[in-house]
């Protein structure tokens, strides 16, 4: 199994979900976040003063998945999100070693 998080521009996040229902994965969780990367933030001017603006808003998406369901959800990810301009966000894949559902304690691929 694996974990799939995404960091992607909040608009983008209905496009997402619905490539991601497209592909048969419906559940995630998304957490709204808040960071900068290259795009290192903006400046803007209130009430007549500029301050700087570091931490952009941003989506963060949470899955786990089946190794075998990872390409497709990642593919559908980057198609949807993709706007080609700089912050677009990134893509993290990482190891999951076990998953228990609490309800009914089934554990691996079955509890996701």
């Amino acid at each position: 199994m694996k974990k799939v998080e995404a960091i992607i521009k909040p608009f983008k996040l209905e496009e997402v979900k619905d490539a991601l229902s497209d592909v048969g994965i419906e559940g995630m969780t998304v957490s709204e976040v808040k960071g900068f990367g290259r795009q290192k933030g903006h400046t803007e001017i209130y009430r007549g003063s500029e301050y700087t603006v570091d931490f952009l808003p941003k989506i963060k998406l949470e899955m786990v998945l089946a190794d075998a369901r990872v390409d497709a959800a990642v593919a559908a990810i980057i198609k949807a999100a993709k706007t080609g301009k700089i912050g677009d966000g990134k893509v993290f894949i990482s190891s999951v070693d076990e998953a228990i559902r609490i309800r009914t304690e089934e554990k691996g691929e079955q509890a996701v």
